[in-house]
C-alpha cells in the first residue's frame, strides 16, 4: 500500500516537472533541461513503463540524452539554463528588497555557476 502510493506520488511529480520541462521548450525564460531532468528521476523512481515511455519521447532525445550519457553539454546549453535561472532568482531577491534575500540568492548563484564550470564537462558544438 505504502509502496503503491509512494510511486503514484513519484509520477504526479514527473508529469509536474514534465510539463514544467514542455513550458520550458516554449517560453524562453524557463529552463527545460533542470524540470526534464526532474521528470526523468521521478519517471524512474515512479514507473518501469512510464520510465521506458519517457525516455523514448524526442523531448528526451533532443534535450536529455547527449547530457544522460556523456554528463556533458555544450557551453551554449550551459548559458542558456544558468542565465534565465540567475535572472529569475535576481528579480526574486530584488522584488524582496531585504538584505538576507539577496546574499542566499547571490549564494545559490555561486553554487549554480560553479556547479556548471567544475561538475559538468563542457562539449564543442
Amino acid at each position: 500500500m505504502k509502496r503503491a502510493f509512494m510511486n503514484a506520488v513519484f509520477l504526479i511529480l514527473a508529469f509536474l516537472f514534465l510539463s514544467l520541462g514542455i513550458l520550458g521548450v516554449m517560453i524562453p525564460i524557463l529552463p527545460t533541461t533542470p524540470f526534464l531532468l526532474a521528470a526523468a528521476f521521478f519517471f524512474a523512481k515512479g514507473s518501469p513503463s512510464f520510465n521506458r515511455w519517457f525516455l523514448a519521447t524526442a523531448l528526451y532525445k533532443n534535450h536529455l540524452e547527449e547530457f544522460i550519457t556523456t554528463r556533458a553539454m555544450t557551453l551554449k546549453k550551459k548559458l542558456w539554463i544558468v542565465i534565465p535561472v540567475s535572472v529569475m532568482l535576481l528579480t526574486s531577491a530584488f522584488l524582496m528588497g531585504k538584505t538576507a534575500v539577496w546574499i542566499l540568492v547571490l549564494l545559490l548563484i555561486l553554487i549554480i555557476l560553479y556547479y556548471f564550470k567544475f561538475q559538468i564537462k563542457t562539449i564543442e558544438e
